[in-house]
């Protein structure tokens, strides 16, 4: 796996301060899953009561931590949690070995925190199909217990980077009742980016009480306009998962809250773009708005044919305002599309309308608004009020190295 220095020039500023969520902890430590002399692994341990959600890839290659998660999910929650990820190894398509990894890691992680083996979630992420040397990891338990600190969470984003070239985080606050519910969520992607479910892996905490099936449902409906509207490449992982814990420390039931469901959303669709920034090799961060469709569904499908489209991604990172390719895309889409009532606009530059170039169209212009970092796609189908936007990246010759490279 290949190491990246260079940040990604889409990059934030720099890691946010995240607000201390009362009732989790986080540890870190180099264990040398694969690297030696760099973090991999990340442990959280939540207060007892703490509801947690989750959702996972619907890959048929699955991951055996994601197979482990999605059992435990939706079990009882009176006793503490805890989640350990490690980076460098997927734990991905090795057998019956893969299994007894997860078991020994859980158990292990049970014997050392207390909390019960049913409560205990593992993601890893990394290299396909090799045995994950789980001894190393058990090996740090009782270090990483030790070092669990309530204001850890910016070690914790760093120790689950694989290619990624930033840490990624966002948070949200939100007043329910004159009292201050806080939102915190870190994840990491940069290349094998397509959800169908979640993305990447992903963990947001919060210390609003919430009851663990109204966190489910949330969840999932969240996910669907935030995660699961990001491509990078159009590959699925094997290990995308998204697992979203209330502690309840704040002592407001925010169930069924709608100033809690929109701060959650932010901090997700924040996480979510900050990936889209880090796709690999990435040099423009592209917004695709699909509207008059038949349906919002179709929308999406038409959205995410442009972004995964090759030529599409190609002509945006040599910044050639080429809209053919997007009516190129659309047409493959299998979403319904007239030809003749279809309009595009690069940015505020309307490209072509009603099956046509538009009159007042000037390749000039459009080259040069092609040269901006961030950029809008809009097409207008012309059949409905069907609506959907999906976020991208150019695809460039730095995306063939870094996965050129990936095991070496």
């Amino acid at each position: 796996m290949a190491t990246i220095t260079k940040v990604s020039p889409l990059a934030p500023a720099g890691f946010p301060d995240l607000p201390v969520i009362g009732g989790v902890r986080f540890a870190t430590v180099a264990a040398g899953v694969r690297y030696q002399g760099r973090t991999d692994v990340m442990l959280a341990v939540m207060d007892p009561g703490t509801s947690v959600a989750g959702v996972f890839t619907r890959s048929a290659t699955r991951a055996t931590p994601v197979l482990d998660c999605q059992d435990k999910i939706g079990g009882a929650c009176d006793g503490p949690a805890a989640i350990l990820v490690n980076s460098g190894n997927a734990n991905a398509f090795t057998g019956h070995y893969g299994q007894t990894s997860v078991a020994e890691v859980t158990q292990a992680v049970s014997d050392v925190t207390g909390v019960p083996v049913a409560r205990v979630f593992t993601s890893s992420t990394g290299v396909i199909g090799e045995p994950l040397p789980h001894e190393r990891i058990v090996a740090q338990l009782e270090a990483l217990n030790g070092a669990l600190a309530p204001d850890a969470i910016e070690a914790a984003a760093q120790a689950i980077m694989t290619t990624d070239t930033f840490p990624k985080g966002a948070s949200a606050k939100v007043e329910i009742d004159g009292k201050t519910v806080s939102v915190s969520g870190i994840a990491k992607g940069s290349g094998m980016i397509a959800p169908d479910m979640a993305t990447m892996l992903v963990y947001i905490f919060t210390d609003a009480k919430v009851e663990q099936g109204a966190l489910q449902q949330m969840l999932g409906a969240t996910t669907d306009r935030t995660f699961n509207c990001i491509t990078v490449d159009s590959d699925t992982s094997t290990s995308d998962s998204l697992l979203l814990c209330a502690t309840g420390a704040s002592g407001v039931d925010a169930t069924g809250n709608a100033a809690f469901a929109e701060a959650l959303e932010a901090v997700m669709l924040d996480l979510a773009k900050q990936v889209v920034r880090d796709g690999e090799g990435a040099t423009k961060f592209v917004e695709i708005r699909v509207t008059g469709a038949a349906s919002d569904a179709d929308a999406k499908v038409h959205g995410l044919a442009i972004a995964n489209s090759p030529l599409v991604k190609t002509a945006i990172a040599g910044e050639d305002p080429n809209w053919g390719r997007v009516v190129m895309a659309i047409g493959k889409s299998g979403a319904a599309a007239d030809r003749d009532l279809l309009s595009i606009s690069f940015g505020d530059i309307r490209v072509a309308e009603k099956g046509w170039v538009s009159p007042d169209y000037r390749e000039d212009k459009a080259a040069a608004y092609m040269k901006q970092q961030e950029l809008v796609i809009a097409v207008d189908l012309g059949l409905g009020d069907g609506q959907s936007t999906v976020w991208t990246c150019d695809l460039t010759h730095g995306y063939i190295e870094i996965n050129a490279d990936y095991r070496s």
